[in-house]
């Protein structure tokens, strides 16, 4: 599972920056910098209020464009006021009400840096359609404002340039401070998402890792056991047999259950590692295409009849996976002739040669009846599961009755020059 990245100081950030990826929330919550930044907006907005009414009643105003009465003055300072307070909630209803005071731009200078900051706040969190919607409806507004309250000192189009040239950067500043957050907020996804997916990877490759070993040990252990079971049924079936085949039989299923104890250590061992610490521990010899003849002898030992041609040209370089798979193949061939075909002969075939590619191929004569002590009993994975070896070695895997009857096992193995 995806753990859920907290910021390290959430109290530095925004708001809606300082919720953790995956709990965003519609309306998130001031943060201390939300609550500083909202005072200072507050308090400036309050300050240009009372400045700019104080100016405007004095005798000689300064920069303050006064009003023919001063109860209009009063009135100016009033929505001045009350926009100071709006400020309080523009970052819950920025849009709502930006176009609920965007009438009072038309002739209120004392609320002229509230409502500013308020235009600003839905630059950076509103659409950049609407921005510009607001901002096409602002220099309209400017232009009446520059209309009704003309600056003495100034001609009518230099008052409405400069606040153009002031709608335009308060603009300029907010879809920056937008496209900075909206990066943020992607970098964030983005590092949350490749921690979602190497999780993944890494879950992934542990399941394929555990599933190998998994074929691995089938293999491994049917044959095993399945030779077990040959010798204990010798051993069932022939009471009077001499002392010393009696002997030899119990010593080879005592080395057999060992073998077979050693390799079920082995992977228990292995699927029961939670770390990754493991995986630079050096994996036990796996078998190559030289070590064909032992497990033959192991079948012949145990009573089974084995027909072996080989044929494969420079068996010296064959490759280390091929010759596992191709060892692979063939013990499973000679597990399933136990298990299905008790005494029956077994024929196989191992051909081939760089470029060539490399066919293996298990025969053996279909039994009449049912053998006697019944079959052994399986899973059923087996050739699933060197059907799923083969195709992850590129090659070609066919099993199934021949044209003459017999139960036959057949693989090609691409093998590059």
């Amino acid at each position: 599972m995806t753990s859920i990245a907290v910021p390290e100081h959430p109290w530095l950030l925004p708001g809606e920056l300082a919720v953790p990826a995956g709990r965003e929330r519609t309306h998130p919550r001031r943060t201390t910098r939300d609550w500083v930044v909202d005072s200072l907006a507050f308090l400036v907005s309050l300050l240009w209020v009372l400045m700019v009414t104080g100016d405007a009643l004095s005798p000689t105003p300064s920069f303050a464009i006064p009003l023919p009465h001063d109860w209009m003055t009063g009135v100016d300072a009033l929505l001045g006021l009350v926009c100071c307070g709006l400020l309080w909630l523009r970052r819950r209803w920025p849009l709502g009400l930006m176009v609920a005071t965007t009438p009072l731009t038309m002739f209120s200078m004392a609320a002229a840096i509230p409502l500013l900051i308020l235009y600003f706040t839905v630059v950076v969190h509103r659409r950049t359609a609407v921005a510009v919607a607001l901002t096409g409806v602002g220099l309209v507004t400017n232009l009446v404002f520059s209309w009704l309250r003309p600056d003495p000192t100034m001609p009518y189009w230099a008052t409405a340039s400069w606040g153009v040239v002031l709608s335009f950067a308060v603009l300029a500043w907010g879809m920056f401070v937008r496209a900075r957050r909206q990066l943020i907020v992607s970098l964030r996804e983005r590092a949350e998402r490749a921690e979602a997916e190497q999780q993944l990877r890494v879950a992934q490759a542990r399941h394929l890792e555990r599933t190998r070993i998994a074929r691995e040990m089938h293999d491994v252990l049917a044959h095993r056991i399945s030779l077990l079971s040959l010798h204990a049924g010798a051993l069932e079936f022939r009471p009077d047999a001499p002392a010393d085949e009696v002997a030899r039989a119990a010593g080879v299923i005592r080395g057999s259950a060992h073998a077979a104890l050693q390799d079920l250590r082995e992977v228990i061992g292995v699927l029961r590692a939670e770390g990754d610490n493991d995986r630079d521990a050096p994996e036990p010899p796996q078998p190559t295409l030289a070590d064909l003849p032992a497990l033959i002898a192991e079948s012949r030992s145990a009573g089974v009849r084995v027909n072996v041609s080989d044929s494969v040209a420079s068996p010296g370089e064959v490759p280390a996976a091929l010759g596992r798979a191709a060892y692979r193949i063939v013990q499973e061939g000679l597990t399933n002739a136990r298990k299905h075909a008790a005494g029956a002969a077994v024929t196989v075939d191992v051909a081939g040669g760089p470029g060539a590619g490399l066919t293996v191929a298990i025969g053996n004569r279909l039994p009449v009846g049912t053998p006697v002590g019944g079959t052994l009993p399986g899973a059923g994975t087996g050739l699933v599961g060197i059907s799923e070896r083969v195709t992850l070695a590129g090659g070609r895997l066919a099993y199934g009755r021949d044209d003459t009857g017999d139960f036959r096992l057949a693989a090609w193995l691409p093998w590059s020059t």
